[in-house]
C-alpha cells in the first residue's frame, strides 16, 4: 500500500501524494535503469508529470543501450540490476561519455556501497527508500553541477601549464608532450584545482565538498582512490609521484618545484 505521508520509495513503491513540481523550461531527458517495476514506475510518472522525458530499463545490458542511443541528461541507475550490476553499468557509461551526469540508488546503506559508486564514476546517489522529492532534488542538484561545467568550459581561460603538462579548461583536455590523456570529470576537475593552485595544500574534506559537493565523513577512499588513478595516468612513476604529492595526514597539493 502507499505510503503517503512521507511517500519513501523501495519500503511502499508509491507517487508522492503531492503533485509534481512545475515543468522545466526545457524538458530533461531522463533515463531511469532500475529491475524493480514499482519503483520504475512511480518514477517515470512522477518526472513525466513534472515534464521531464523519461525512458526506462530493466537491466543493465539495456540500460546501457539506451543510454548511448538516446543520451539523456540526467540517468538514475539502480546498483543490483540483472545481467551488468550497476557498478559495471557505471563503469562503461563512464567511459562512452565522461560527462554524462548519473545518480546511483542503492538498496544498502552502506558506506562501500556508495564509496564504491563513486570511484565507478556516478555522480551522486541515494539510499532506498526515499522519497520522489528527495530524488527530484538531487538530479536538480547533479544537472546543476554539470551545467556549471558547462558554463566555466564556455569561458575564456588559458591553459594551465605545468611542465610538459598542458590542461585545457575550455576543452576539457589534458596534454602530456604531444599525448593526449583522458580522464573522468572528476579527475580532470582534481587535476584542474591542483595545478592552478601549485604549492597549496588540500585537505580531504575540502575535496569532497569541492569536488563531490559532500560533506560527509568516511570518503576519504573516494579521494585516494581517485588520486591513484589520476597519477597511473599523469606521473611517470606513479609509485613516486613528482606532480600530485601526499600530505601526510592532511590532503594532497600539486608540486610547486620549477
Amino acid at each position: 500500500m502507499p505510503d503517503n505521508d512521507n511517500g519513501k520509495m523501495g519500503q511502499a513503491h508509491s507517487i508522492d501524494a503531492v503533485a509534481a513540481a512545475p515543468a522545466p523550461a526545457q524538458a530533461t531527458s531522463l533515463l531511469i535503469i532500475e529491475d524493480d517495476e514499482s519503483i520504475s514506475s512511480a518514477i517515470r510518472e512522477y518526472f513525466s508529470r513534472a515534464g521531464y522525458t523519461v525512458s526506462t530499463a530493466s537491466d543493465g545490458i539495456a540500460g546501457i543501450e539506451v543510454a548511448v542511443k538516446d543520451r539523456p541528461d540526467v540517468i538514475v541507475l539502480d546498483l543490483m540490476l540483472p545481467k551488468m550490476d550497476g557498478l559495471a553499468v557505471c563503469k562503461e557509461l563512464r567511459m562512452k561519455n565522461p560527462q554524462m551526469p548519473i545518480l546511483m540508488l542503492t538498496a544498502k546503506d552502506d558506506v562501500v556501497d556508495k564509496v564504491l559508486g563513486l570511484e565507478m564514476g556516478a555522480d551522486d546517489y541515494i539510499t532506498k527508500p526515499f522519497s520522489l522529492r528527495e530524488l527530484e532534488a538531487r538530479i536538480k542538484s547533479v544537472l546543476r553541477r554539470a551545467h556549471a561545467v558547462a558554463a566555466t568550459d564556455g569561458q575564456d581561460e588559458v591553459p594551465i601549464l605545468r611542465g610538459n603538462l598542458r590542461i585545457d579548461p575550455i576543452r576539457r583536455e589534458v596534454m602530456i608532450g604531444e599525448k593526449q590523456v583522458e580522464l573522468t570529470p572528476k579527475e580532470f576537475d582534481l587535476l584542474r584545482l591542483f595545478a592552478a593552485n601549485p604549492g597549496r595544500v588540500f585537505p580531504r574534506k575540502y575535496l569532497l565538498e569541492k569536488i563531490w559537493d559532500y560533506s560527509y565523513e568516511g570518503y576519504d577512499r573516494t579521494i585516494d582512490s581517485h588520486i591513484n588513478r589520476l597519477r597511473a595516468k599523469i606521473e611517470e612513476n606513479p609509485d613516486n609521484p613528482q606532480l600530485v604529492l601526499t600530505v601526510w595526514g592532511i590532503g594532497y597539493k600539486f608540486t610547486d618545484a620549477e
